[in-house]
């Protein structure tokens, strides 16, 4: 089975940043209709006091909007596994209710998961340091966590968030930089096997991870920290990769982890040296919505600049969806997921549980 993985991997989702720039099929505007009914399901929602998030599909009906969604369904499962939508009209949409148009447009493509054990449903990644510095993964004291960086304005490196889907739409952007980087983890995975096999191989071997405690919370549990390999076959042979350098280094601040292997550390230094080399780089506009399927690409963003005398500021709105139009994964991801049938509701920071209130 192990040998099979190591092959290449072929189709749509295995795409380079220079090709899917210059191919418009992953990226669609909202029409006029389709944004019509968003706001008059918003107006309605509103009208009955729905509030702007924790609501299901069946209080929040769009009919326009059943052909944009098969659409992004068949490109975040079937094909690149990136896809975009444009047309959001943030200017005239007070904050609440662009935080309702998205949360219903995105529960009528999956359901929403918790993002911290703390209860967070709608992230917003903005600079919250107050003073626009641009925090880094080193320095001295215990390693910062994805999140703690992201609300900064430093860069993200590439990884992956415990959700089947995120979602993320820009409200306001700042006035440089914040350029979204999307990359093929299937890419990777291919390239890696043309270049080091042998390192390939070693990248479907367990490397050991922390739970975060900014996303799950800090009480104790017998798996704070857990064996997982980057990458990964499920039951139908479909790929997966679930990765954060982050928490695989956190890990090795405990004493009881096995220390990384000279092997393991240089096949990560490749997975990133790679993906920024055929990553995808793209400025996000106010009022598009980006989907990213986080089996088949990582995701991170350049460094940015906010301007607070103008009122300048990046600010990205942030939904993780369990979808029912996705992969089955492997029994050894139960312990990250939950849940691993196709389709099943599963990940996020608290295991089995939606955001959605019923």
């Amino acid at each position: 089975m192990l040998d099979t993985a190591l092959q290449l991997i072929e189709g749509p989702a295995a795409w380079h940043g220079s090709d899917l720039a210059a191919d418009p099929s992953w990226r669609r505007t909202l029409t006029a209709d389709e944004i019509g009914g968003l706001e008059r399901a918003v107006a309605a929602a509103e009208a009955r006091g729905i509030g702007p998030t924790g609501f299901a599909a069946d209080e929040f009906p769009v009919p326009e909007l059943r052909p944009a969604l098969q659409w992004l369904a068949d490109r975040l499962e079937r094909g690149p596994g990136v896809a975009r939508l444009s047309g959001i009209p943030v200017d005239r949409l007070p904050r609440e209710r662009l935080q309702r148009l998205f949360w219903g447009l995105c529960v009528n493509l999956g359901t929403p998961m918790y993002q911290t054990a703390a209860g967070e449903i709608l992230g917003e990644v903005k600079d919250e340091t107050g003073t626009g510095a641009a925090l880094t993964y080193d320095g001295p004291g215990p390693l910062k966590s994805a999140r703690t960086i992201a609300r900064s304005t430093g860069p993200l490196r590439f990884h992956t968030d415990k959700t089947d889907i995120i979602c993320l739409l820009c409200a306001s952007n700042g006035i440089a930089g914040g350029l979204s980087k999307v990359v093929s983890s299937v890419t990777i995975h291919n390239e890696i096997a043309r270049r080091r096999p042998d390192l390939l191989r070693v990248l479907y071997e367990p490397y050991w991870r922390m739970r975060p405690y900014d996303e799950e919370g800090d009480s104790e549990r017998d798996d704070r920290t857990f064996p997982m390999p980057v990458f990964a076959r499920g039951p139908d042979g479909s790929f997966t990769s679930q990765y954060s350098r982050t928490y695989i280094s956190q890990a090795q601040e405990i004493a009881s982890v096995p220390r990384l292997t000279p092997a393991q550390t240089e096949a990560m230094d490749l997975l990133h040296a790679i993906g920024e080399e055929v990553c995808l780089q793209m400025p996000f506009e106010p009022g598009d919505i980006q989907f990213m399927n986080q089996h088949v690409t990582y995701h991170g963003r350049t460094s940015f600049t906010d301007d607070p005398a103008a009122g300048a500021h990046r600010v990205l709105m942030r939904i993780w969806l369990s979808a029912p139009f996705t992969r089955p994964l492997p029994e050894g991801h139960t312990v990250q997921w939950g849940n691993i049938a196709a389709g099943a509701l599963r990940g996020g920071a608290v295991a089995g549980k939606s955001a959605v209130t019923r």
